[in-house]
């Protein structure tokens, strides 16, 4: 059985989706939005409302409250291929405050030339703002394109001080 929750953040109402203590789903759009994202076998499970989900819930509280590294010690499954996880694996590496290129983001995920692809995992990335795709942007430095718009990235990026 996967448990859902929401909690309200400074960026709007942050969806979370976990089976059990793995954090399977984070986004500012809805539950719907998560489920039709997961894993069809993930999907298809029975779901259960509750208040907190035990650990994530709290980890979340804690960024949202200063805590800026709270949220590194939630676990998270995603599906999607070898490449797409050697991205999202780097991005949980960025420190809060820190942000990276995209190119670079392809080159540490192991393939300099697959700056498109980094894009896409950012853009497939199903876990935000714990794989903090918020903190990639162009390599001129401008913000680039957010799933949840650029306002939720700008502020992101400004509460964990990476933007002035």
């Amino acid at each position: 059985m996967l448990l859902q929750t929401s909690h309200k953040t400074p960026v709007g109402e942050l969806y979370l989706m976990s089976d059990e203590h793995i954090l399977l789903g984070a986004g500012f759009r809805s539950f719907g939005d998560l489920t039709s994202r997961m894993d069809e076998a993930d999907s298809s499970r029975e779901i259960k409302s509750v208040r907190n989900i035990p650990i994530i819930s709290d980890l979340v509280k804690d960024y949202f409250d200063g805590d800026l590294n709270a949220m590194n010690g939630i676990k998270v499954r995603q599906p999607g291929g070898e490449f797409f996880q050697s991205v999202w694996k780097v991005m949980r590496k960025i420190p809060a405050g820190k942000t990276m290129s995209y190119a670079e983001l392809a080159e540490r995920a192991g393939s300099e030339n697959a700056v498109r692809a980094a894009g896409s995992a950012c853009a497939r990335n199903l876990i935000a703002p714990i794989i903090p795709c918020h903190r990639i942007v162009k390599s001129g430095g401008a913000l680039g394109n957010y799933g949840y718009g650029l306002g939720v990235k700008e502020t992101l990026l400004r509460f964990e001080g990476a933007l002035k």
